[in-house]
C-alpha cells in the first residue's frame, strides 16, 4: 500500500486504471437493474446542440414566472478575521436565473456539477476525466443515501455497518431488511481489526457484503474521526475481499483536531497506482457548512453507481430544486475555492470553539466519575457513557429510560444511545450537540444533566 501524501494534492497524469463498468453489475439492486431511462429527461441535453428547434418537453414558458431575480448577501470569507469586512452581493439573473425556474438535468444544473467535481479534485486529488467516476446532486445527502442504498441492496442482503450508527440510516435500511453486521468503534473510528477477523472467519456459503457504510470524520454520534491507518486497512479489506466504501462524509469540512486532517477514502483509493479505483462512494453535504435549508449534498463514485441514483431522481422526484442549485452554484461561484476553503475553516474553528465551551463544562459536571468520553476532532456532537447504576436487564444502565423521563423533567434534552444501534438494544451512552445552544446554557444544561445521575444512582443504591 502506497503511503498517502495528503499536502499539495496534485492529480497524476490521465488516464488510470479504473475498475471496468461490467464489474459493478453484480453489485445493483434488481430494482435498480430494472429501471429504465425516462424517455424525455433522457433528451434533454439534445436540446443545447446549436440551431436545434425544439418541440419536445412540455416545460412551462419562463416568460409566466413572476420572479424577475434573486439577490441576497454573503458573509465574507474574510469576516472571521475582520468585522468591518462587508458583506458580499450575489445576484441570479438572466440565463441563470432561466435555468433556476425552469426543469433541469437530473444529474444537476452543469454549472453546480462542474464546479462540485472541481472540489474533489481540489481536495481530494481526484480528476473526473479518465478515472470512471462522476457526480450527481441531491436534495441533501440523505436523499442520495436513501436512492444508494436502493441501488445496492436488494430485500434481505448484509451490509457492513458502525456500532454505533448515524441513525438516520437505520430507517432506511430497517425497510430493506437488511442485515447489518455491526463494526465495532473506538475513538479512532471503526476497528478495522476486528473487521478483519470477522472476514477472515467469515461462514463459507455465506455471502460477504458487498457495502460497508462509514461516516469516517466527525462521525455522528461519536464523534470520532478515523485514523489513517485505520482507513488503509479498511481499503485493504475493500479491495481483497471485494466490497465497495460508502463514504458518508458531512463533516469532513468540520475537522479541527490537533494533528493533519487524515486524508479520504476517496483521495486513498488514488494514491496506490497498482491498484484501480472505484471501490469508493462519496457523500457530501452543504447543510454543515452553508445552509440546512438549501437541501443540497452531493455524490460522486463509480459512473454506473452514479447513473443507477440518478434513475432512481428521474423516477422519483425528477431533479434537486433548480432554483436551491442556482443559489447555491451563485453562492460558491461568488466565493471561488479559496474563499470557500476560508469559509470551512471559519466554520470549523467556530465548532471547535464551541467543543472547548462543552468539554470545559463535561469536565466539571461530570469529571468526577459520573461520565467518560473521547474529545471530538471534528463535526458538532459529543458521544459519552453515564456512570450508571446497574438495572434489570442492562448491567451498564440505560440512558433512555433516564433521558425520556427525568432529564426532561429537569428540563434539559440529549439524545440516548440506543437511537443509534441497529438492534435498538439498551445504552448508557448519551450523544449531545453543542452547535446551537447557546454557550452561556452549556453550564447549566449539564449541571441539570449530571444531576439527573446522581439522583438515579443514589436511588439505585438506596
Amino acid at each position: 500500500m502506497v503511503e498517502p501524501d495528503v499536502k499539495g494534492i496534485k492529480p497524476k497524469s490521465f488516464p488510470r486504471k479504473s475498475l471496468p463498468k461490467e464489474y459493478y453489475i453484480p453489485y445493483l439492486s434488481n430494482l435498480s437493474k430494472e429501471r429504465r431511462p425516462n424517455g424525455i429527461r433522457g433528451l434533454f441535453p439534445l436540446e443545447l446542440l446549436p440551431n436545434m428547434l425544439s418541440l419536445l418537453a412540455g416545460k412551462p414558458a419562463p416568460q409566466t414566472f413572476p420572479i424577475t431575480s434573486f439577490s441576497f448577501t454573503v458573509r465574507s470569507p474574510e469576516s472571521s478575521v475582520s468585522n468591518h469586512v462587508p458583506d458580499i452581493p450575489v445576484s441570479v439573473s438572466g440565463p441563470a436565473l432561466d435555468e433556476a425556474l425552469q426543469y433541469s438535468a437530473t444529474r444537476g444544473i452543469p454549472s453546480l456539477v462542474g464546479w462540485v467535481e472541481g472540489l474533489q479534485e481540489r481536495f481530494h486529488g481526484r480528476n473526473p476525466k479518465g478515472e470512471g467516476w462522476s457526480c450527481a446532486i441531491g436534495s441533501g445527502s440523505q436523499d442520495l443515501l436513501y436512492k444508494a442504498f436502493h441501488s445496492l441492496l436488494n430485500p434481505g442482503d448484509s451490509i457492513f455497518v458502525e456500532a454505533p450508527v448515524y441513525s438516520g440510516v437505520l430507517p432506511i435500511l430497517q425497510s430493506l431488511h437488511a442485515d447489518m453486521i455491526e463494526i465495532p468503534t473506538d475513538a479512532q473510528g471503526a476497528r478495522s481489526s476486528d473487521l478483519r477477523k470477522m472476514l477472515e472467519n467469515w461462514p463459507s456459503g455465506k455471502p460477504i457484503p458487498r457495502v460497508m457504510y462509514t461516516v469516517p470524520y466527525g462521525c455522528n454520534p461519536t464523534g470520532t474521526t478515523a485514523s489513517l491507518d485505520r482507513r488503509l486497512e479498511v481499503l485493504e479489506l475493500a479491495r481483497k475481499y471485494d466490497f465497495l466504501i460508502m463514504e458518508d462524509d458531512p463533516y469532513f469540512y468540520l475537522y479541527y483536531g490537533e494533528a493533519e486532517r487524515p486524508a479520504s477514502y476517496f483521495h486513498l483509493e488514488a494514491q496506490d497506482w497498482s491498484e484501480p479505483v472505484g471501490r469508493v462512494l462519496r457523500f457530501d453535504s452543504f447543510s454543515k457548512i452553508l445552509s440546512a435549508g438549501l437541501r443540497l449534498g452531493f455524490v460522486c463514485g463509480p459512473e454506473p453507481i452514479i447513473d443507477a441514483i440518478i434513475m432512481h431522481t428521474s423516477s422519483a422526484n425528477l431533479q434537486v430544486s433548480s432554483t436551491s442549485q442556482a443559489i447555491g452554484f451563485a453562492l460558491l461561484n461568488t466565493l471561488g475555492y479559496d474563499g470557500f476553503e476560508r469559509h470551512t475553516q471559519g466554520v470549523s474553528q467556530y465548532y471547535r470553539e464551541r467543543r472547548d465551551v462543552f468539554e470545559k463544562a463535561m469536565r466539571h459536571h461530570f469529571g468526577s466519575g459520573l461520565a467518560e468520553w473521547a474529545t471530538p476532532e471534528a463535526g458538532m456532537f459529543v458521544w459519552f457513557k453515564l456512570k450508571l447504576s446497574a438495572s434489570e436487564g442492562s448491567p451498564e444502565g440505560d440512558s433512555n429510560a433516564l433521558i425520556a423521563q427525568r432529564a426532561v423533567a429537569k428540563g434539559v434534552l440529549a439524545i440516548p444511545g440506543t437511537s443509534f444501534f441497529p438492534n435498538g438494544r439498551t445504552s448508557a451512552y448519551v450523544r449531545a450537540s453543542f452547535s446551537t445552544i447557546a454557550p452561556e446554557h452549556v453550564d447549566e444544561a449539564l449541571r441539570r444533566l449530571a444531576e439527573v445521575v446522581r439522583e438515579y444512582n443514589e436511588e439505585q443504591w438506596a
